[in-house]
């Protein structure tokens, strides 16, 4: 869709990262499954909206930093207010409904925020530190749903560190997995590294009882499939992509059974 500049609204108005989708969608899916209220909508709404703005804000503010107004620049101003207004109302909603501090983890994730957005308007966010720290924040999400639902912090915080144990292990697969389809070099032990710790954090968390037993098999999984990955031929970063959405869903599926039934 283009307006009468010439400007395509859609390549402003929704992000072009398939992995963004999944690390967003995932800590709202969780949250909602194991914590169901309106409070949890309202924060499912206001995370939602926030990622959708994430493209309009990278636009305006690369145009700024450049000292440079494009036709674009004043569609992706709109864009992020109205993105920015629905956030807001959410929110509210979250506010007026909660039952407990919810705040928490939004706050401690200000700082992964901060990196991402910061490379964004640099136009720098295909370079590791902020992807991670972008997954990272996104999974506060999650944590935020289940306290506004009165959950007490420490399993409300697994549920992060289980969806930022998979963004990492996932993270650095996935990259893994595009050099290799570009003939590029890469670090396979890195790539195995980060899955052992990743099964190590969720194992442990699980043992201390802020983790359900099956996110650590959902992790386990995660890990087997990534071995698995390096040691067949390279893939198109699309199926990367896709591939690690559908592993996302399995972590999200098993930790929320493992809450419901105690395992």
């Amino acid at each position: 869709m283009t307006d009468q500049a010439g400007v395509r609204i859609r390549s402003i108005a929704l992000p072009t990262e398939h992995g963004g989708w999944g690390f967003t969608l995932e800590p709202i899916l969780l949250g909602l499954l194991v914590a169901p209220t309106l409070a949890g909508v309202g924060l499912a709404v206001a995370t939602a909206s926030v990622f959708l703005a994430r493209r309009p804000v990278k636009l305006v503010a690369t145009d700024l930093i450049r000292k440079r107004r494009l036709p674009r620049t004043r569609v992706a101003m709109l864009f992020a207010l109205g993105y920015g207004a629905v956030a807001l109302a959410g929110l509210a909603l979250t506010i007026a409904r909660a039952d407990g501090e919810f705040w928490w983890p939004l706050i401690l994730a200000i700082p992964f925020a901060a990196v991402s957005l910061r490379a964004d308007a640099r136009s720098r966010n295909r370079a590791l530190l902020p992807e991670l720290a972008g997954g990272i924040a996104m999974g506060s999400a999650c944590a935020s749903i289940a306290m506004a639902a009165g959950w007490d912090w420490a399993p409300a915080f697994g549920l992060w560190l289980v969806l930022a144990s998979r963004s990492y292990a996932a993270i650095i697969f996935a990259r893994a997995q595009v050099r290799r389809a570009k003939n590029h070099p890469y670090d396979r032990s890195a790539v195995y590294a980060a899955q052992v710790v990743a099964i190590l954090v969720v194992g442990l968390a699980a043992a201390l009882t802020i983790a359900p037993l099956l996110s650590a098999l959902a992790i386990l999984l995660l890990g087997a499939g990534a071995f698995y990955g390096l040691a067949r031929p390279p893939v198109p970063a699309k199926t990367v992509g896709w591939t690690q959405m559908v592993f996302g869903l399995m972590v999200v599926a098993l930790t929320a059974v493992g809450v419901s039934t105690g395992w």
